[in-house]
């Protein structure tokens, strides 16, 4: 029997179902439904400011729709994501808390990976994280970050993380980040740290090199090309690694018939059973995107597995 597919529920961006305020008591209410629904995971992800560039690209034209580079308004609420996740993490068991877009290069890797690693244990293992780089040159310049050495800084990132998470003291001699004889205590739940996905527009050479090297699971942007995949997987084998033991992440995909309305959740999960050939096992929906109700998550969460369920088998 294949593996039935594992839903993931995209807790940011649901603005048009929720406020950014105080109306973060309804993500954390929306994740405990999915939970008994049946999700395998929730996901959040983070902006600490936006600037002009934020909407460089004009601003998208249905709310619903996901935030990409330049087409979403300043004014969009994004709460702290592991303040958020760590809400959820009190109230649900089993689901699996997806910290999305984590900009590490932002913050001092050994002050994330104190938040992560406690993040991890609050959940015994739940946590999944995606750092990346981002693409808002207006957020780096307001926190004094250098934007074009953002790839760089993520690099030296992974490289402390993975000192942090094993034995006390520990020494950094990197270029950004230097440090001597630090004991970092208590670790993560793992050995090895929290489960790392990597991911982006495209599958060029530093994220395919930090995928390779640290990654537990693959979340592009889009759909990857089958040239993208046959990479990915001559990467894989060639650095001694299966890719089949790496978590492929998919997605729905909204058709909005006009920029007021919602989109058909049929058609959007009919795209799952053409992704599971390809090796996909995880797939993200957003619930604004289908339902204007605040209320009627925990239905929807119900549906979105009747409905896959019935694809699927």
């Amino acid at each position: 029997m294949p593996t039935p597919p594992r839903m993931l529920l995209v807790l940011s961006e649901n603005w048009t179902l929720t406020g950014g305020r105080a109306d973060l008591t309804a993500a954390v209410r929306w994740a405990r439904e999915a939970e008994d629904a049946g999700f395998d995971a929730v996901m959040v992800s983070e902006h600490i400011v936006l600037g002009p560039d934020a909407a460089a690209a004009g601003i998208m034209g249905n709310p619903r729709d996901y935030a990409l580079p330049g087409n979403q308004d300043p004014h969009t609420p994004w709460p702290n994501s592991l303040l958020l996740l760590a809400s959820i993490a009190s109230v649900t068991s089993r689901l699996r808390l997806a910290a999305a877009a984590v900009l590490a290069p932002l913050r001092h890797p050994l002050l994330l990976a104190r938040e992560l690693g406690t993040l991890d244990l609050l959940c015994e293992g739940r946590l999944v994280v995606q750092p990346t780089v981002s693409w808002s040159k207006d957020e780096y310049d307001a926190l004094g970050v250098p934007f074009a050495r953002r790839g760089r800084l993520l690099d030296e990132h992974l490289e402390v993380w993975a000192k942090a998470w094993g034995p006390s003291p520990l020494s950094h001699e990197g270029p950004h980040y230097p440090f001597q004889d630090v004991w970092f205590e208590p670790k993560a739940h793992r050995p090895d740290g929290p489960r790392l996905w990597f991911g982006g527009q495209r599958l060029h050479g530093p994220v395919l090199r930090r995928l390779v090297r640290y990654g537990h699971g693959f979340h592009p942007l889009g759909r990857p090309t089958p040239e993208d995949l046959r990479t990915l997987k001559e990467s894989m084998t060639a650095a001694g690694r299966d890719i089949a033991g790496l978590e492929m992440i998919g997605g729905t995909r909204a058709v909005f018939p006009d920029d007021h309305a919602p989109a058909d959740l049929g058609a959007a999960l009919a795209v799952i059973p053409e992704q599971l050939e390809q090796g996909f096992t995880t797939f993200c929906v957003k619930p604004n995107q289908f339902i204007d109700d605040p209320d009627g998550v925990g239905a929807f969460c119900r549906e979105v597995m009747r409905r896959v369920e019935a694809l699927t088998t």
